[in-house]
């Protein structure tokens, strides 16, 4: 199978790149946040790929590191993840974030992400503890509070990607504040970041 695609971008889409490999080009679905980096039409790319083939369909799945491309077949292997729910997995979570959320046993970072659900969400906690090795360290962090939650769903619905939207929370003072001003504080980091 196709294990690294290296060429010039064609074209972009939402969700793809179509690679120009020696003339013959190449869509392949990528994850958003590597899409941003992406420079543009024209430009070289090297993709770390998985070739996922199905009785009616053959797709390529694009990756910028070796680590994402783990992640989403390691995702692959969770029963009730396909390749589209396991790269908005990976297009949103790094496999930091996935480690630190398995570590708390916090299902609820996961539901955030369209089309997966509750019990795909505890599936998938259950299926990579061990895989991802997991450890404790995590565990000392506290977990998200609702008010946390409401500053993540927010900042993410502004288009902020939910690592961002953490590293924004993580700025926040320690102190007990309205929700409001922790968005105003979140949005103020960005500003000065």
């Amino acid at each position: 199978m196709i294990a690294t695609l290296q060429g010039r971008i064609a074209a972009k889409g939402e969700n793809y790149v179509i690679v120009d490999v020696g003339g013959v080009g190449f869509k392949v679905y990528v994850p958003l946040s590597f899409q941003e980096h992406l420079g543009g039409i024209g430009q070289q790319v090297s993709l770390f790929t998985h070739t996922h083939v199905r009785e009616n369909e053959l797709a390529l799945y694009g990756f910028g590191t070796p680590d994402e491309l783990a992640l989403f077949e390691l995702l692959l292997g969770v029963s009730g993840i396909g390749p589209k729910v396991a790269l908005r997995i990976v297009s949103i979570m790094s496999v930091d974030t996935l480690r630190e959320a398995i570590a708390r046993g916090d299902a609820a970072m996961l539901t955030r992400i369209p089309g997966v659900g509750k019990k795909t969400a505890e599936r998938v906690m259950m299926d990579l503890k061990d895989k991802l090795g997991v450890s404790l360290e995590f565990a000392s962090y506290p977990a998200l509070t609702h008010a946390d939650a409401e500053v993540i769903s927010a900042l993410t619905s502004l288009g902020y990607s939910i690592a961002e939207a953490q590293a924004a929370l993580r700025s926040l003072p320690q102190e007990s504040l309205p929700l409001e001003e922790k968005i105003r504080l979140a949005l103020q980091y960005f500003a000065t970041e």
